[in-house]
């Protein structure tokens, strides 16, 4: 029967007045439990209170400080058929040994004196131009001939000019002269004729003043044949200055023409042997590309083409190198909300695969089997997994790392920052909230100072 009702008629047993329970006593386990309990509680409570390392955890890969030293691929440069193989894979190799040879594959290169009669042709060629530039200077030459030729026949012609002026002035006074001896002749004849009227003169007399007064015509007309004979040789002289000019503008012209069209067929050819000169260089360095050579010290790591008689096409991969004697660090990948936090030269430690370790990420020194890391580079712009990469390298003020670690290899990374109470990063998880941004004096002043 239950009992229900708050008025219990049913007394409360009393241990001690019987016999078994007398026997068997107060059981203690009770008071330790208790008691236990209480201490569990206390060092718990206590506990909330001990400092904790906030800590941004990510995990990364380890890779390589500079580009020039991680893995790399060997491409083919041109296309070609896999000949011969000069190494394995796992070998140790130098810069500039020889991996691999490659065979032609296209018909335009199969001439083995192609580099030689390509030379011999560009030779051709050089020639070519040297006899299209003695053209030119012969030509010049010419030129200059001709243009002292029509200098010194101008001169001449003006020569002529002047000495058909000289006796045009010359015919000019003869005419005058003979216009002043004809009325001469005639003021006497008149005189003679009044004379004769006045019986001063003979008619012998007079008939030889009317004589003479005939002679001075005859005198007139011969000067004034002589002075248009004078004109015409001016104007002729005149003329062949143009005629010069005109003879010598064409044969000018002519060795200009053709000047100007051997300067051009030789500059055209000029054109042709530079152009034989680039594909000869081209050759050159296709010839040099049949023998792929390791860009740097390295070990061959795996030979993407295998075989013997594979045809490559140009840029297809070929071998991948892994260089030798590379400063390691960690690639890792953060949340954005945790982009913020991070920091240039900020403290990180990392588990890396195959080290034993055992890790407590908020207490650093506590832990064992880590190593210390500094943030050396910070991506800008997010990764296409979501994410912010950042590039960590060895802290050199810490541990160094393994000598046995690889590119490749994983690794575990936290990002320390401030110290708190646990009881503070417990209400911070289940919050959600993101860790704190912790900044010593110093850098937050130099922070001010930039954001100023």
């Amino acid at each position: 029967m239950l009992d229900l009702s708050p008025n219990s008629p049913v007394p409360a047993l009393d241990r001690t007045s019987f016999q078994s329970f007398r026997t068997i006593g107060v059981a203690r386990a009770n008071t330790l439990f208790a008691l236990w309990v209480r201490i569990i509680g206390v060092v718990m409570i206590l506990a909330l209170f001990l400092p904790w390392t906030q800590n941004i955890r990510a995990r990364g890969t380890v890779t390589s400080l500079s580009p020039d030293q991680r893995p790399q691929t060997i491409h083919a440069i041109i296309p070609g058929r896999v000949e011969q193989w000069y190494v394995q894979e796992g070998q140790r190799v130098q810069k500039g040994d020889t991996i691999l040879r490659l065979s032609e594959v296209k018909p335009e290169y199969f001439d083995p004196k192609l580099l030689d009669r390509t030379q011999a042709q560009i030779t051709s060629k050089e020639l070519t131009g040297r006899s299209y530039e003695e053209k030119v200077h012969t030509l010049d030459a010419q030129i200059d001939a001709l243009t002292g030729g029509l200098r010194i026949k101008l001169e001449q012609a003006q020569n002529k000019i002047q000495q058909a002026r000289y006796k045009l002035q010359s015919d000019s006074i003869r005419v005058v002269a003979a216009e002043t001896e004809i009325k001469v002749a005639d003021d006497q004849y008149e005189r003679g004729e009044q004379q004769f009227k006045e019986g001063l003169i003979s008619k012998v007399e007079l008939e030889r003043r009317q004589v003479a007064q005939q002679r001075p015509n005859a005198t007139l007309i011969d000067a004034r044949n002589k002075l248009l004979d004078a004109r015409n040789e001016l104007l002729n002289a005149q003329l062949d200055i143009n005629g010069i000019r005109n003879d010598y503008r064409d044969k000018l012209s002519k060795a200009e023409s053709e000047k100007y069209s051997s300067m051009s067929q030789m500059y055209t050819t000029e054109a042709e042997v530079s152009k034989m000169q680039v594909d000869l260089a081209n050759y050159t360095v296709r010839a040099g590309n049949y023998y792929v050579t390791a860009p740097q010290q390295g070990f061959i790591t795996k030979a993407v083409v295998t075989g013997l008689g594979e045809t490559v096409k140009e840029g297809d991969e070929l071998v991948s190198v892994m260089p030798a004697g590379s400063d390691l660090a960690v690639e890792m990948y953060v949340r954005p909300m945790d982009m913020p936090l991070i920091n240039k030269g900020q403290k990180v430690r990392f588990m890396f695969d195959g080290w034993p370790s055992i890790v407590f990420s908020g207490w650093p020194n506590s832990s064992y089997g880590t190593f210390g890391g500094e943030v050396v580079a910070i991506d800008n712009f997010i990764s296409p997994n979501g994410k912010y990469r950042i590039l960590v390298g060895p802290d050199k003020s810490d541990q160094t790392w393994p000598a046995a670690l690889r590119v490749g290899g994983g690794a575990v990374g936290f990002a320390l920052m401030k110290n708190v109470p646990i009881w503070y990063e417990l209400w911070r998880q289940v919050n959600g909230f993101p860790p704190d941004l912790y900044l010593d004096g110093e850098a937050a002043g130099t922070n001010g100072e930039e954001k100023k």
